[in-house]
């Protein structure tokens, strides 16, 4: 079967490990909804996050979301200039009949790493 990924991203309020996970289940619980992902359709999931974010592994909450026999991968991004704080990337990889193109997430301010993904301005 075809595999199609989906990519999103927010912010973590802080540097604590319920942060983390509250941020990232939130996240996973939108691109669930966008694209009406089950469990059963995850191939796996990567997480990156922020070098400032070191308190708890993003992918947690996809454990404490059921996902329990999906491969996980965690990393820390490259710190660059100008780079988001506290932020978290998640690029989940999904198995259907038919390749499809899935609906992204930026959430709290993070839509700026993709202007093209913005709605168009009156």
């Amino acid at each position: 079967m075809p595999v199609s990924g989906v990519r999103g991203a927010t912010v973590a309020m802080a540097n604590t490990a319920h942060a983390i996970w509250d941020a990232s289940e939130e996240l996973m619980a939108e691109l669930i909804r966008l694209n009406a992902i089950s469990p059963d359709e995850v191939v796996a999931a990567f997480f990156t996050m922020t070098p400032d974010l070191n308190a708890a592994y993003p992918a947690y909450a996809a454990r404490r979301l059921g996902w329990t026999r999906v491969p996980l991968l965690g990393a820390v991004e490259t710190a660059v200039p100008g780079m988001p704080e506290r932020m978290i990337r998640i690029l989940i990889e999904v198995e259907r009949p038919k390749r499809q193109v899935l609906t992204p997430a930026y959430l709290h301010g993070t839509l700026s790493l993709r202007p093209d993904l913005a709605p168009p301005e009156d």
